[in-house]
């Protein structure tokens, strides 16, 4: 009796191993597929802060021409305080999403001291200084 599960068993362990083997590859064509999308989300919100500061000092200047009745120039000026206003707030969050990058990175490795005694700067030779001169 135990001879007729031996390969039952021996079945179940190479299925099992199979779908273990399964499972590993589509794990990681899983992880290959998937990318990080708060850039995407970041880029948005700038957009979002330019337009919203535009639009909103258009609004503004509008409610102020028509409390004032200032005609063009509320709006104008509207237009110009909102568009600044909306410069400053998006580069000070493209500071903090650089900010953000170079923390995640982590510290840049630097470049190898070189201590050869050439003379060689990294600069083309001018004329003279050739070999052939």
């Amino acid at each position: 009796m135990s001879q007729s599960n031996d390969p039952h068993d021996e079945a179940l362990k190479r299925l099992d191993a199979q779908l273990d083997a399964v499972n590993a590859q589509r794990a990681a064509r899983d992880q290959k597929g998937k990318f990080d999308t708060s850039a995407i989300g970041s880029g948005y919100k700038l957009v979002a802060e330019l337009i919203g500061g535009v639009l909103g000092g258009l609004g503004l200047g509008w409610l102020f021409d028509q409390w004032a009745g200032t005609s063009p120039w509320g709006l104008l000026l509207g237009v110009l305080v909102g568009t600044a206003l909306a410069m400053f707030l998006i580069s000070r969050s493209a500071g903090r999403m650089s900010a953000q990058a170079a923390a995640k990175a982590g510290p840049v490795s630097s470049v190898p001291f070189d201590d050869d005694e050439d003379d060689d700067d990294g600069w083309p030779a001018g004329p003279g200084q050739n070999k052939r001169d």
